[in-house]
């Protein structure tokens, strides 16, 4: 009786950390999604400064 409730306790447990862990994962792929946005709106106001001034290019 004692190994079945240590078996279900162990389970349990598993179980909770998993769900933190896809939680966790969820929010890092929501925050790496909108830092992509982030990356390519700067990227493209950048560019977009550089052919306004005309810079010679390389």
């Amino acid at each position: 009786m004692r190994a079945l409730l240590w078996i279900v306790g162990v389970v349990a447990g598993v179980l909770i950390l998993l769900g933190l862990l896809l939680e966790a994962a969820r929010w890092l792929i929501i925050i790496g999604v909108i830092a992509v946005v982030v990356l390519l709106v700067l990227a493209f106001v950048r560019g977009r400064r550089v052919v306004e001034r005309g810079a010679p290019r390389r």
